[in-house]
């Protein structure tokens, strides 16, 4: 199982920076961004640096949009970054949320995300496509290759993750609703006529290493929050029970709203609606055992990567610990 990171692009970017070489010397495989260009700062600028300043992380967004930009401009990001530093991108993709909500948009529909998803990988790995009518292709970049991930909660996405995604991603930590989103991929996946065992699993969470889990719970509160906001969604769309497991739904009818501008940070305050056992079952906190009790079940379920969100008050600490104990028992 790989180890990823999840990074904030925060000001000032150097920083940012700085988080991802020690990631690398850690041993962390992949470092992943938020992508939210009002909230932080842009990140395909700061891939570039990362790329330039490391010698093997994997860089993405965790995860980009169809609505922001163009698809080919994205599609062209990527290839650039492949062709400057010998294919070390990779790209997470869903419908959004907070990098479309702060513009008074809309996640975008199912159908363009499809299209979307496979509009990029074509163009990051050097492949023409047609698009409105226009058969393109990077003439410049013949041997860019890109792997596009989606991130997705509910069934009609899931489904889609498997037609479509070479990868899925899975915000959260729960083995019990994990099992049942890889489950629910692979069928599609098989339906669909692919191999599901192509398919690379990821699940991202925040993981706080240390003994004060009231602590750590303060801290990490705010991703059941974020969380919350996809799973309004689906209950607007397919409502409480039926194909959606209530142990992810349940916890959300408390929720009264939420403020962007404190989107993926600790101590949000419109995350109080969160318990401390939806904070406990979506992250890894505590001691080391812990973690590798957790990661252990979540390799026991086909999980490819488990990618580390690092939005707290121990971000080196965390990475410290990681690399010293989790890591290398995870190799082991």
């Amino acid at each position: 199982m790989d180890i990823g990171v999840v990074l904030q692009c925060d000001p000032p970017a150097r920083d940012v920076v700085e988080l991802a070489k020690k990631a690398e010397m850690a041993g962390f495989s992949h470092v992943w961004t938020f992508d939210s260009h009002v909230l932080w700062q842009e990140p395909f600028v700061i891939y570039s640096r990362i790329l330039a300043e490391t010698e093997r992380v994997i860089v993405g967004p965790m995860v980009t949009n169809p609505a922001t930009r163009d698809w080919t401009v994205t599609a062209s990001h990527f290839a650039t970054l492949n062709q400057m530093y010998g294919n070390r991108t990779i790209c997470g993709i869903g419908r959004g949320d907070s990098a479309v909500r702060v513009l008074g948009s809309r996640p975008t529909t199912l159908a363009e995300l499809r299209e979307c998803v496979q509009v990029i990988r074509a163009l990051g790995s050097g492949e023409s496509v047609t698009l409105r009518d226009r058969q393109l292709r990077f003439a410049w970049a013949p041997e860019s290759r890109l792997e596009v991930w989606v991130a997705a909660y509910g069934p009609k996405a899931l489904a889609l993750s498997g037609e479509v995604g070479d990868g899925y991603i899975l915000q959260l930590a729960d083995p019990d609703i994990a099992a049942w989103m890889i489950g629910a991929v692979r069928t599609a996946a098989e339906r669909a006529g692919r191999d599901p065992a192509a398919i690379k699993f990821c699940v991202a969470a925040p993981a706080y290493v240390g003994d004060d889990l009231a602590h750590q719970r303060e801290q990490t509160r705010w991703f059941g929050g974020m969380v919350g906001n996809h799973i309004a969604d689906i209950v607007e769309r397919y409502g409480t029970g039926g194909d959606v497991p209530a142990a992810l739904t349940d916890y959300i009818k408390g929720r009264k709203g939420y403020d962007y501008a404190e989107h993926g940070r600790a101590g949000n305050t419109h995350a109080d609606f969160v318990p401390d056992e939806v904070i406990d079952r979506f992250c890894l906190l505590g001691p080391v055992e812990n973690h590798l009790k957790r990661l252990a079940e979540l390799r026991e379920l086909g999980v490819d990567q488990f990618a580390v969100y690092l939005q707290h008050d121990a971000k080196e600490a965390t990475l410290a610990a990681y690399g010293e104990h989790v890591i290398p028992a995870v190799a082991r």
